[in-house]
């Protein structure tokens, strides 16, 4: 079992993940923001590699990946980082991003540099299902990397159930089908595509993302899943001066 299967199988309940862009706000304090989430509570992470066309994600994040890019920050420097990442990071770490760079950085090349830096697993929203299928499933399964799926409300059932089959570790639930840094919204739909979910006794653990912000959220997210993942909240406190000060009194916050 890799690190996330240990986290699972240890704990599958209120997990907490936390998503920041790797090389925002500075260059180099990647590794030191993941070493203080670790420290702060932070159950697994989650480490954007900045794209200049990032679709899937509102202004909050959308604003970091174009610093982080300003900054200098690209794939061959974030596994040059990430060298340092298991001498002092012990819980799981996932990278994510878009299929573009991996494709320019070669997907096996990738595959393998994630797999020697501890990375436990991958999420690439616009991956499509078929193409890790027939292309690159292999690659990450030679490497012991889990390939992360997302769902929205407007998943079918089948699609669900396959997405299920293709995965060994969680499968990743949008809250909504909009874009990153909303508002957790409880409408009666999304509640009955939580339940549907429920009731489908999928064989593996659901994490929820997108709307989750502050303690409310989470809890309420982790009535209906293992665990949520905070991403536009936490990328705001590293706008902030002294963020890692911070860093502590963030998850108490969302964990409380």
């Amino acid at each position: 079992m890799n690190r996330l299967n240990q986290l699972f199988t240890a704990k599958n309940n209120h997990l907490l993940s936390i998503y920041f862009t790797a090389g925002y706000p500075q260059l180099d304090t990647t590794v030191d923001i993941a070493e203080a989430l670790e420290k702060a509570g932070a159950d697994f992470l989650e480490v954007g590699f900045p794209y200049s066309d990032p679709v899937a994600d509102g202004p909050t994040i959308q604003h970091s990946s174009q610093t982080a890019l300003d900054n200098g920050m690209n794939l061959s420097l974030l596994f040059e980082q990430l060298k340092d990442l298991r001498s002092r990071v012990s819980m799981p770490v996932l990278l994510m991003g878009y299929i573009n760079p991996i494709v320019q950085y070669g997907v096996e090349r990738f595959c393998k540099a994630a797999a020697a830096a501890g990375v436990d697993g991958i999420i690439v929203p616009d991956l499509p299902m078929y193409e890790y299928e027939t292309m690159y499933s292999k690659h990450f399964e030679e490497n012991g990397l889990s390939n992360i799926f997302l769902v929205t409300p407007q998943t079918s059932e089948e699609r669900i159930r396959k997405i299920d089959t293709l995965s060994n570790s969680f499968i990743y639930l949008l809250s909504s089908s909009s874009i990153t840094g909303g508002n957790l919204q409880l409408t009666n739909s999304i509640e009955d595509y939580y339940n549907r979910i429920k009731g489908m006794e999928l064989k593996n653990p659901t994490i929820i993302g997108f709307g989750i912000s502050d303690h409310q959220s989470f809890s309420k997210a982790c009535e209906y899943a293992n665990g949520a993942i905070v991403g536009s909240a936490f990328v705001k406190l590293l706008g902030e001066d002294n963020y890692m000060d911070k860093i502590p009194a963030f998850i108490q916050s969302i964990k409380a």
